[in-house]
């Protein structure tokens, strides 16, 4: 048959693949030569090909600006969902991911949306740069495996984590000192208190704790010394060095434990690098190296000792602690003695007020009395403005 412009087609029989569409005659060869190097591509190529897909869209967001930690999440998502099924991510359907999602690859809701939406990303990024070159070499169409159906949506599944009251931190802190002078440790004791009672003053992540060295602590600055932490950046793009308060019970803690307790772990406490909290021990690598500073605590240790602390110490109806709770009931208790909220958002170091009121969720607010105060002070001003009105 005939087209409309007069080109002659070839009609495909019925017991063709029904994929093969009619082309024009003299681009039979071209196609067919297509396809044979196509038969020729191996699994090896494929790889190798999804591999170099993979450092490209990490060069592509690192000339973004994100920071490296960040570039390595957003590629362990497709990792994981590609060697599970051994194939190359633009083979993978809806169906695949949902089925490994909803089952090996089953995590906490936070963690499943992170993981999809990271995948997502990188298949705007091959639809954008490899669709073409990918349907040439490997005969696949590039095609998003996170449809409508399965794309994640937030649904407010935050929870809401409720710190001790003031009387019941003040309490826990009280008894684990006590209990000090008789710990097989000292020294690593000592540590982990006082390491505890700065992150509830101060309100720094766990991280960010861990990361202190003791060049970073400046006595001088402010009225009772601040310490410098890399604080988290926003949408990825790295740690951000900011300025943590200790406030006045926290100076004199710590000015005890560098004088007294510091130089007990053995390495050079006057090194600018060297960690302000030092694990007790050494890996062998770490030993080999000779190096004067010992390695620091890790989050995970810091957590493990604060749960351990928690079971000995703490009495009230919140019975477990973990550092974020620690900063959440810094942000509270700070609050509820009669910091605003801008004070607050300064001490958690966060750009948003919104942000700050998360962590406020379970303030124990009196807006009657506020409302009361409020009044108060607005009659106090047109009493001691009157001489002033127009």
């Amino acid at each position: 048959m005939s087209d409309f412009e007069g080109r002659t087609l070839t009609l495909v029989p019925s017991d063709v693949d029904p994929a093969a569409v009619a082309v024009e005659s003299g681009l039979a060869d071209v196609v067919t030569l297509q396809r044979r190097q196509q038969a020729r591509v191996s699994v090896v190529d494929e790889e190798s090909f999804f591999l170099d897909t993979l450092s490209e869209y990490q060069w592509a967001r690192d000339a973004a600006g994100l920071a490296p930690s960040t570039l390595d999440g957003l590629v362990k998502p497709v990792i994981e969902v590609c060697e599970f099924y051994g194939s190359a991510p633009w083979r993978l359907t809806p169906r695949e991911v949902d089925r490994y999602f909803a089952g090996p690859g089953k995590r906490a809701q936070s963690t499943l949306r992170g993981k999809i939406n990271r995948i997502d990303a990188y298949f705007a990024f091959l639809e954008q740069r490899y669709a073409g070159e990918i349907l040439r070499r490997f005969g696949a169409v590039v095609d998003s495996p996170i449809d409508p159906f399965n794309r994640p949506c937030h649904r407010g599944d935050f929870g809401l984590r409720v710190p001790p009251s003031q009387r019941a931190m003040k309490d826990f802190f009280a008894c684990w000192r006590e209990h000090l002078p008789g710990a097989r440790k000292y020294a690593v004791a000592c540590r982990d208190y006082v390491m505890s009672k700065l992150a509830y003053l101060s309100g720094v992540r766990a991280a960010e704790l861990c990361g202190v060295c003791m060049g970073d602590v400046h006595w001088e600055h402010g009225q009772w010394g601040r310490f410098v932490v890399l604080g988290k950046g926003a949408r990825g793009s790295g740690p951000r060095p900011r300025e943590a308060y200790m406030f006045e019970e926290g100076r004199a803690l710590l000015w005890w434990y560098i004088e007294e307790v510091r130089g007990e772990f053995g390495d050079d406490a006057g090194h600018p690098r060297a960690p302000l909290w030092p694990s007790e021990r050494k890996t062998r690598a770490v030993a080999a190296l000779n190096v004067p500073i010992a390695p620091a605590i890790v989050p995970a240790t810091f957590r493990r000792v604060l749960h351990q602390a928690a079971a000995r110490h703490l009495a009230g109806p919140v019975t477990d602690l973990y550092p974020h709770l620690l900063r959440h009931a810094c942000a509270t208790h700070n609050y509820e003695r009669g910091m605003t909220l801008w004070e607050v958002q300064k001490v958690l170091g966060h750009d948003w007020a919104t942000t700050t009121l998360r962590y406020l969720a379970s303030a124990q607010a009196d807006p009657e009395s506020a409302e009361v105060a409020a009044s108060s002070r607005a009659a106090e001003r047109l009493v001691m403005d009157k001489g002033n009105l127009r």
